[in-house]
């Protein structure tokens, strides 16, 4: 009972909160009197913890209950009133959780207080139980409602603090990283499977047993117990949010919805009649997959495979196929040769199979590359609108291959808050080879639109992430690909197979009538097996070769092994597929004719596919399968055989290009098809080898198959990406919503006295295509932009509007590009400043020590020489080393490299920040920001112009490094407490941003000038060195043009925008999406 926290007591039993903590260490005689009274309300507000305490405090039987009683208050028998003892006796029953019931980790992550259940939920212990990962934000009414996914919502809130399971005081056994939730989720999938079943038939009965058959339940209800109504509106809201079959509260399936959109749906349809359809379904190891997802309500999407160009047709089809829950999407013929035939099978596959792609002969036919990739996009767009026409809020879309690449990005232009995942069952190449794709930048950045990238291997993932960074210049990182704030989270998700399949098939009688003949006709020789699609990637004659070359090594095998190959045709009106037949025919005749016999031969070949049962007793006598595919994506060959040496213990050799290498590879023989002389002697190897060890080799690889099934591979994924949309809402909070432009150009044109503070690099200079030939030309120069020069020179010349230009880059580039404006121009961050025609004046303390630069610049070079396409920019006050066009891992190694050099250097005592940006290296004078230097901007700004009232309007946007952000905030004192940042009101309370706080904090002496007590002083021009710069010093204060202690600024409502270009995390309070953007909204203000 003294669990309960101060907060949780309910208002009456808060007149003694002291004595609550110390009630449980009293005994009978040391209650005060008058306190019973409380135990009341205590007992009714602790009731979520009471149920927490173990089996051996709860004993079995009514009267027993005194015991436990006794255990938690110290309290004898006598002070025990009868409400008590009633109410104790219903709270056993109440939890529904028996000794063998209740988890030894149930109790360390139960809800903390009373406080986070609601109404219908603080009245059903079990129902608490369930919910216990759930946070108080979770469980109050139905905002957030995610079946499945309970075990990866936040631990508890933070009004838990003190309770066991919370984040603050975490058990072993609560998840805390993404591991450990998804390894608790493999667990939960696993049990919800088991006892589904069971589940949904008694739950409906349960709760209301409670209430109805305890005859111990006082008449009244002045405990606060739930009266059978809102026990069972409690009982099946928690239903509801668990999704175990019952409705939602709002009417939904309680099921979450899957759409798997792919380009074939796994049915074959075959049309009966002008409104009649033959439908049969497909197996394969997605099918199996996604059958085995209990926990999602799944549809397919996808092509049906068939022409169908009428009305009639299309309709009897669809209704046929609602049955399957299967919905097709409508291909003409000249869409499938040009989009499937075209750009898929004869570009994309090829070029991921590290093929290459087809020489281009023809422009402008339906054999170009333009022709057919126009095709693949209006496929692309016509998958989506389907998608479109039956997605409902919170479903979750499945994009699967190459051939829908563009989908992702065509969904989320729809919806952006649609949860899209994109999975490629093929390899990825690497990116040297996907560059070669015409179409490569645009494909990349589709696919990126995901929100989860998965692939069958690391590998793969691995080269999917080197291409983005080396061909649209992105970020990589561990989790993923970043791109302006937005992370693609890209990850490896081996697939299986539904083992148990092909366990249940070698039991049947058809099957084992077929293996006693097979080894009746096979007897006494070795079999070797191959099966594989007749295509170039799967390596069928090196394979052959690899087994001519065994033979002549080893003739005492000749007459003792066979090679068993299945070559299932494909493609076969493509030439190169029937040259590739006439390839394999003319190899394999040449063996048997040189090793054959007249009762034998060594290679029984087949051009044709075996049924399911055929193919299962076949692998069952096999010993020693060969898969040598010299590109594969993951190849289910190799699982299909282990499942079905259950008994014969047969040996695999598995191409180590293959994806399930990466799975199998300890139990396999991994050889180097190319390698024909490794492949022959692994081939001797394997039938040669001790029981013992074919004995340890299936194990490991027997057990992997059975765990990493298909099923499990699909939840893990549907898992991951929802975990995925968890913490992308989490970063993405920081990122800022987009400049409300209507908003902001209004108050602009309602304001009087206007401030416009500018950067220059990526936010006024002409757009840099990176991957141009010029493009790092062009951002050496710093040019400006061409469009905005005219918008520009009309703001500068209103007198109601004072424009600065504050850049890091040196004075001698913005008067290049600002000389003939009517502005203030702020060079290196602020330490140089000047008018219009005016002289440079510096900001610069006297006394400050630039004795590193020449050191620094020697490093700079150094690297600068050994980096291709780096550069480096010697300034008045700062270096910097760039590093954006060079290769991307390379330039990163460089740049850590140099920071060691630095900091044991150069600049180990100096007073410098070194500044790091996405690809750049600055080292500056300590303490050198753009916000640091803009209050002395402001000040020397309002003199000059001689304003007779305060900016009530300012308007800053830049593309600036994060250290330089606290320009952003610098005005954030002066605004009324009533107008809180509209990027700050997104963020939860536990993500919010402390940098306004720490301004407002720090910057006491700056907020009071400003705002408070500022008294406006004139500056006098004084010089320093001759020729360089003057300095800035305070001058009389006569020369005051506003009367003293008026402020500078007056934002009244919300006048001030703060604006990063380029989406990212940012202490802005809004975003635009690039320098057009800015050009555009310039141009708006200057009408």
């Amino acid at each position: 009972m003294s669990r309960a926290s101060h907060s949780d007591v309910p208002v009456g039993s808060q007149q003694c909160p002291e004595w609550v903590p110390k009630m449980s260490q009293m005994g009978p005689g040391d209650v005060p009197g008058g306190s019973q009274q409380y135990l009341d309300g205590v007992l009714v507000t602790s009731r979520a913890a009471m149920f927490r305490s173990g089996p051996d405090n709860v004993s079995s039987g009514s009267r027993k209950c005194l015991e436990w009683v006794s255990t938690m208050s110290r309290a004898g028998p006598g002070e025990i009133s009868d409400r008590f003892r009633k109410f104790f006796k219903w709270v056993p029953k109440m939890s529904l959780v028996g000794p063998n019931n209740v988890s030894g980790e149930v109790p360390n992550i139960s809800l903390a207080g009373l406080k986070n259940v609601s109404g219908g939920f603080r009245r059903c212990p079990r129902q608490v139980l369930k919910m216990s990962w759930a946070d108080s934000g979770d469980v109050l009414g139905k905002s957030q409602r995610c079946p499945g996914r309970v075990p990866t919502m936040s631990q508890v809130s933070l009004q838990t603090v003190n309770m066991p399971g919370n984040k603050y005081n975490c058990s072993p056994v609560t998840p805390r990283t993404r591991v450990e939730r998804l390894l608790r989720e493999r667990e939960l999938r696993k049990s919800n499977r088991s006892f589904q079943s069971s589940e949904e038939a008694r739950d409906g009965n349960k709760e209301a047993e409670i209430l109805v058959n305890d005859s111990c339940l006082p008449e009244n209800n002045n405990l606060g117990l739930p009266s059978e109504e809102e026990f069972l509106k409690g009982a099946a809201a928690a239903r509801a949010f668990l999704g175990d079959g019952c409705q939602r509260q709002d009417g939904r399936p309680s099921k979450q919805r899957l759409l798997v959109v792919a380009n074939r749906l796994p049915v074959s349809a075959i049309r009966r009649g002008e409104d009649s359809w033959q439908l049969e379904m497909s197996v394969g190891g997605l099918v199996s997959a996604l059958l085995g997802l209990k926990e999602f309500d799944a549809q397919w999407i996808g092509w049906a495979g068939v022409n169908v160009p009428d009305e009639v047709g299309q309709r009897a089809l669809t209704n046929a196929l609602a049955e399957k829950r299967c919905i097709p999407i409508f291909l003409d013929e000249e869409m499938v040769h040009q989009y499937y035939n075209g750009y898929c099978n004869n570009i994309l596959w090829p070029l991921f199979h590290y093929l290459g792609i087809p020489q281009e002969d023809r422009l402008a036919t339906t054999r170009s590359f333009q022709s057919q990739f126009d095709a693949y996009k209006k496929a692309n767009q016509m998958f989506a609108e389907v998608v479109k026409q039956h997605y409902k809020e919170g479903d979750v879309v499945w994009c699967h291959d190459y051939h829908l690449m563009f989908l992702p990005k065509y969904l989320k232009e729809y919806n952006n808050k649609m949860k899209v995942g994109w999975f490629l069952h093929t390899p990825f190449p690497s990116s040297e080879i996907h560059r070669m794709l015409p179409s490569r930048s645009e494909l990349l950045r589709s696919v990126l639109a995901a929100d989860l990238v998965g692939f069958h291997t690391y590998d793969y993932a691995r080269h999917f992430v080197s291409a983005c960074t080396r061909i649209l210049g992105l970020e990589g990182t561990h989790e993923g690909v970043e791109d302006q704030g937005k992370l693609t989270r890209v990850a490896a998700f081996p697939i299986g197979i539904d083992y148990e399949r092909f366990i249940r098939a070698l039991e049947l009688p058809q099957v084992q009538n077929h293996m006693k003949e097979l080894r009746q006709r096979f007897a006494g020789r070795k079999v070797m097996l191959g099966v594989d699609r007749l295509d170039m990637i799967k390596g069928i004659p090196q394979k052959i070769l690899a087994f001519e070359k065994f033979l002549e090594e080893n003739p005492h095998w000749r007459d003792r092994v066979v090679l068993l190959q299945i070559a299932v045709p494909t493609r076969t009106d493509v030439p190169e597929y029937q040259k590739l037949t006439s390839q394999v025919h003319e190899i394999v005749g040449r063996i048997n004719g040189k090793f054959g016999t007249l009762t034998a031969v060594p290679i029984h070949h087949l051009d044709r596919s075996l049924d399911f049962h055929a193919l299962c007793a076949l692998y069952a006598i096999t010993d020693v399968a060969l898969v040598t595919s010299l590109r594969d994506g993951m190849n289910l060959v190799s699982y299909e055989f282990v499942s079905c040496q259950a008994s014969n213990k047969g040996v695999l050799i598995l191409s180590e290009f293959a994806g399930a290498a990466q799975s199998l590879g300890a139990g396999a023989i991994l050889v180097n098809p190319w390698n024909v002389t490794e492949v022959a002697a692994s081939i001797s190897y394997a039938l040669d080898m001790p029981d013992d060890e074919r004995e340890k080799r299936h194990q490991h690889n027997f057990k992997h198959v059975t765990t990493h099934t298909s099923q499990e591979w699909a939840a893990t994924f549907v898992s991951e990406l929802n975990d995925t949309i968890v913490e992308a809402q989490l970063r993405t909070r920081q990122v800022p919503p987009l400049l409300p432009t209507e908003v902001a150009i209004d108050r602009y044109m309602k304001s009087s006295n206007r401030l416009l503070i500018l950067g220059f690099n990526s936010t006024l200079t002409e757009p840099v295509d990176a991957l141009g030939r010029n493009g790092q030309l062009k951002e050496m120069e710093l040019k400006l932009h061409p469009d905005i020069k005219a918008p520009l020179k009309k703001l500068c010349d209103d007198p109601k509007t004072t424009i600065v230009v504050l850049s890091g880059s040196g004075r001698i580039v913005l008067d290049d590009n600002f000389g003939e404006y009517n502005m203030w121009l702020a060079a290196e961050h602020g330490m140089f400043l000047r008018h219009t025609k005016g002289e440079w004046m510096t900001t610069m303390p006297e006394n400050l020590c630039m004795d590193w630069v020449d050191s620094v610049k020697h490093v700079f070079e150094y690297f600068t020489e050994r980096t291709p396409r780096s550069h480096f920019e010697l300034r008045e006050t700062s270096l910097v080393w760039n590093y954006k066009y060079a290769d991307v891992e390379f330039g990163r190694l460089q740049a850590r490299d140099m920071l060691q050099h630095l900091w044991t250097g150069p600049i180990s005592n100096a007073s410098v920040d070194v500044v790091r940006g996405g690809r750049s290296v600055e080292v500056r004078a300590v303490g050198v920001t753009k916000g640091a230097a803009i209050d002395r901007i402001l000040g020397e700004i309002v003199h000059h112009k001689g304003m007779n009232s305060p900016i009530d309007c300012v308007l800053c946007i830049g593309h600036f490094l994060a250290k330089d952000e606290d320009v952003y905030t610098f005005f954030e004192p002066e605004l009324p407490c009533e107008s809180p940042p509209p990027a700050r009101a997104m963020v939860a309370n536990h993500i919010k941003t402390s940098v306004p706080n720490t301004l407002a904090s720090q910057s006491g002496p700056r907020a009071s000038r400003l705002k408070k007590q500022r008294s406006l002083s004139t500056l006098e021009k004084k010089e320093t060195n001759p020729g360089s710069a003057i300095a800035l010093q305070p001058a009389l204060q006569d020369r005051m043009p506003l009367h003293e202690g008026a402020s500078v600024l007056d934002l009244k409502g919300d006048n001030y925008f703060s604006c990063a270009v380029g989406r990212k995390r940012s202490n802005a309070r809004y975003l635009l999406g690039s320098a057009d953007t800015v050009v555009s909204l310039l141009k708006e203000l200057g009408h």
